[in-house]
């Protein structure tokens, strides 16, 4: 069961029906939001797309922005953070769109789901782990979860039982407090006015965010589709966009990008689309689970918006839980693995958070004397050469080691475990394809070697493929992948993370005896294993 339908609840409900879980997702609006909110998403999140099935149709209504410029208040470049057309996971790294947009094509494609249910106008009321055994530990096994809801315009409860709950239901999560969870506060928070614009007026821009760093009017400003614009200010307390004045007032904060006249007024060639005012904060709840129970999104976590990885982060969550669950629920895994969803996306989400703070510092660097030597240090650090592509690569780092990211002491050549296989176009039966069409929904084997026995070994124990990096016909992007990770071969993770590594000139992988415990192939792998 799934509470909340926006696009983590969605998604979520989608992964799971690609690995054969049946969900129910309750919603307690009748329709989408109309209104815009997020506007970007990365490579990263265009890849999950497509293992959802829905990629397509999300290229046709996206835009790709070629990155994000540091300015200072005259609009003068600081830095510039240049983000590819082809990104390492074979989308571009950055993409416009209009949430409501991308809501409208998640539901469509929930809808033409057999696994998958969408129940709109119901408010949960509460959430129940039942227990099915004394048990000591917070996230020991458990007994299905009692969700109570009301129907629209009822106030009679209906009792449902899921053998596991995920809340997808926001910064103001029920489900987090059902859990017991505390946000921890990461220092940030921020009054901003957000808006949302459609004009057919001229307008100044560069094609990609563009960040003011100003310690008195710092702004966000980008392009999101062909007639569409986002202006985002921190303003003073008495700079209010609404009343008799807010007009003009609005009218001198997007001078710098657009002209209209003083006498112009809101009207069709300068439509606000929306405005709104945002408090920013970074957060983090102390716990992302409890038994069954699960928190995803801003129900987990809260980061300002200063590198775009808002949504991002709760469709990252939604990838790494739902194949867990599918191999815990569907195949007889251990409870054990789903301990692994917290401990590897809690790191990533306070590493990305801090980002953002970063980012929102070097936007406005204080307000006493040294604000302005602390930004010309970031323009300085900036011009270092690889600055700024590493900034744009710190947004996905490598998962730390753990159960399922096995690493060995590295020698020579970069560590491939806990990093994504990158996704080259191949040729399979005849067609030009992306990789991941190619490997499916599981685990894989990806060899650039003859397959020795322990890797067809351990194929066979999780019932996958292995497949040879010549035959895929790709321009050479995983055989030197390989090559520079010291790998001859590499077992990738339904979310295609690299799982375990088996190093060049050797035999087997890293450490099957620490991850096919929590998969439940331990016996066969070793049956399997000449003597």
């Amino acid at each position: 069961m799934i509470i909340g339908a926006g696009p983590v609840g969605v998604m979520a409900a989608l992964l799971l029906a690609r690995h054969g879980v049946r969900s129910l997702v309750l919603e307690r609006h009748r329709d989408i939001y109309p209104l815009p909110r997020a506007v970007v998403v990365d490579d990263e999140i265009r890849r999950i797309l497509q293992s959802a099935g829905v990629h397509e149709d999300f290229a046709s209504l996206a835009r790709p922005a070629p990155g994000l410029r540091l300015l200072d208040a005259g609009r003068r470049v600081i830095a510039e953070f240049p983000r590819s057309m082809h990104g390492h996971h074979g989308f571009p790294q950055t993409s416009m769109f209009d949430q409501p947009e991308l809501e409208r094509l998640l539901r469509d494609a929930l809808a033409r789901r057999p696994e998958c249910e969408l129940w709109s106008g119901v408010e949960v009321v509460s959430v129940t782990q039942s227990l099915a055994r004394d048990t000591d530990g917070p996230n020991d096994p458990t007994g299905p979860v009692r969700v109570t809801l009301r129907r629209d315009g009822s106030d009679e409860d209906e009792h449902l039982w899921a053998d596991a709950v995920l809340g997808c239901d926001g910064a103001g999560s029920l489900t987090r407090d059902a859990i017991g969870a505390l946000w921890e506060d990461l220092h940030f928070e921020e009054s901003w006015r957000v808006i949302d614009v459609r004009t057919s007026r001229p307008v100044r821009t560069w094609e990609g965010a563009e960040q003011i760093c100003s310690p008195t009017q710092p702004a966000t400003f980008m392009r999101v589709s062909e007639d569409r614009y986002r202006w985002e200010f921190r303003l003073a307390d008495d700079q209010n966009l609404d009343g008799p004045d807010g007009w003009e007032r609005l009218r001198e904060l997007v001078a710098p990008w657009v002209d209209l006249p003083p006498d112009a007024s809101p009207g069709n060639d300068f439509e606000v689309v929306r405005q709104a005012q945002y408090t920013f904060r970074a957060r983090l709840a102390d716990r992302w689970r409890k038994g069954r129970v699960f928190l995803l999104g801003d129900a987990a976590h809260l980061t300002p918006p200063f590198v775009g990885q808002g949504l991002c982060a709760g469709l990252r969550d939604a990838q790494n839980l739902t194949w867990k669950l599918a191999q815990v629920l569907q195949r007889g895994a251990h409870e054990g693995l789903l301990d692994t969803y917290e401990r590897e996306r809690k790191p990533h989400a306070r590493h990305v958070i801090r980002v953002a703070v970063a980012v929102g510092w070097a936007m406005t660097g204080g307000q006493d004397r040294g604000a302005a030597f602390r930004r010309a240090v970031v323009g300085t650090a900036c011009r270092i050469p690889g600055v700024t592509a590493a900034v744009g690569r710190d947004l996905s780092p490598a998962l730390t080691a753990g159960p399922l990211v096995r690493r060995r002491p590295r020698l020579t050549g970069r560590v491939l475990a806990g990093t994504f296989c990158p996704q080259p176009w191949v040729r399979h039966e005849g067609r030009r394809v992306r990789l991941d069409d190619v490997l499916g929904d599981s685990f894989a084997v990806l060899t650039a070697v003859r397959p020795t026995a322990q890797m067809t070994a351990v194929a066979t124990a999780l019932g996958v493929p292995t497949i040879r990096v010549d035959d895929l016909g790709d321009d050479g992007t995983l055989a030197g992948w390989l090559g520079r990770g010291r790998a001859d071969a590499v077992l990738l993770r339904p979310d295609r993370v690299v799982m375990d590594t088996v190093p060049a000139g050797t035999d087997d992988f890293t450490d099957t005896v620490a991850w096919a415990p929590l998969l439940h192939t331990a016996r066969h792998t070793a049956d399997a294993r000449p003597a």
